[in-house]
């Protein structure tokens, strides 16, 4: 990830931690690739430039979809349906402005810009945050919390050979 500067559109910070840490560690990775794509822009990189970035962006956003979706449906979380179509709008929406990149001649404006960030802060705060609140206290997961902490604590006190080598 870039380092973050005063120009950058979108400021992270732990406020928007939904406490599931590859979620968590996705949305920074979108976050950087929104502020790459701003700053290309703003340094007037070229269409070519933001074009490939704009890819990277979609192309890491519908990852980062499939392991939020993988990961309500392990839990059979109640809120998948709408959910998902959440993620189909915003995938359409992005397939559309590659479409209209490519057949148009348009160019990606700051308008977009904020419209992508706005949508990844409402998205992040409102719907998966209620999914990590559902995922901290899911049953499901109470095993493996316990069992992670054993093993943890196990790990601490043994003395590993490759340490040795």
């Amino acid at each position: 990830m870039t380092t973050a500067t005063s120009e950058d559109l979108f400021h992270w910070s732990d406020d928007f931690n939904v406490n599931i840490q590859e979620v968590d560690e996705q949305h920074q990775v979108l976050v950087d690739l929104l502020n790459q794509l701003h700053h290309a822009i703003l340094e007037r990189r070229g269409k070519t430039a933001s074009r490939d970035i704009l890819n990277q962006l979609a192309d890491y956003t519908r990852t980062h979809f499939l392991l939020e979706e993988s990961l309500m449906r392990v839990l059979h979380y109640p809120g998948f349906e709408i959910h998902k179509h959440q993620h189909e709008d915003l995938i359409q929406q992005i397939n559309e402005l590659q479409r209209k990149l490519d057949e148009e001649d348009a160019t990606i404006t700051f308008e977009l810009l904020y419209f992508l960030k706005n949508w990844l802060i409402h998205h992040i705060n409102e719907s998966d945050k209620r999914f990590g609140d559902f995922f901290a206290k899911s049953s499901n997961l109470q095993q493996y919390s316990t069992w992670n902490k054993q093993v943890e604590e196990t790990m601490k006190k043994k003395k590993w050979w490759w340490k040795f080598w």
